[in-house]
């Protein structure tokens, strides 16, 4: 698992072939089998811990370190990110990289990676309700778009999307929590 999440994070799921992964791993082919019956189940096991080291162990912490204020706890979400973007192995979303890696739109890999990053609009929707949002749900996805964005920029080569992004959000919360733009959807 330890090689594969390696791997993965930073190759890609479609790129790394299980014959890599066990002969990096230095394990017998029988032994990976019993363990993970195809290449998807330990895909989704990948899944599950990234979820469990990037977004809680990582991202939920190291905002909640950075700022108490909801409201700033968002800000502070692209202060993580810019850490994150000038660091020499960074290696994007693997949340984002296996949503796009993989077509068939009811393929088990794909839906994880959906219900992942639909966590992480969870984390935010706390994050926009407590600031006061009146759509806290809107806000969230908003928000995450300016963090995909700015991750895929990130994998572009512009190592100031985050701060970017970051000031975009600042017009996004100043209207959003001020009243003073409401957009309406349909």
């Amino acid at each position: 698992m330890t090689t594969a999440y390696d791997l993965f994070s930073r190759r890609g799921v479609r790129a790394v072939g299980v014959d890599s992964i066990i002969a990096e791993a230095g394990v017998a082919k029988m032994t990976f089998y019993r363990h993970f019956p195809s290449k998807d189940d330990l895909v989704l096991a990948f899944l599950d811990r990234r979820e469990q080291l990037w977004t809680k162990a990582w991202l939920e912490s190291a905002v909640a370190r950075r700022a108490v204020a909801p409201r700033e706890r968002l800000l502070a979400i692209f202060d993580v990110f810019d850490e994150w973007f000038h660091q020499s192995d960074f290696e994007g979303c693997s949340f984002i990289n296996v949503l796009l890696e993989t077509y068939e739109p009811d393929h088990p890999v794909r839906e994880a990676s959906v219900a992942y990053l639909a966590n992480i609009r969870v984390f935010l929707r706390g994050l926009a309700k407590a600031a006061g949002a009146a759509r806290p749900d809107d806000l969230a996805r908003k928000w995450h778009i300016l963090m995909k964005g700015s991750i895929v920029a990130a994998g572009e080569g512009d190592r100031l999307a985050a701060q970017r992004a970051q000031a975009v959000a600042r017009l996004l919360l100043d209207s959003e929590l001020t009243g003073k733009t409401r957009v309406r959807h349909a």
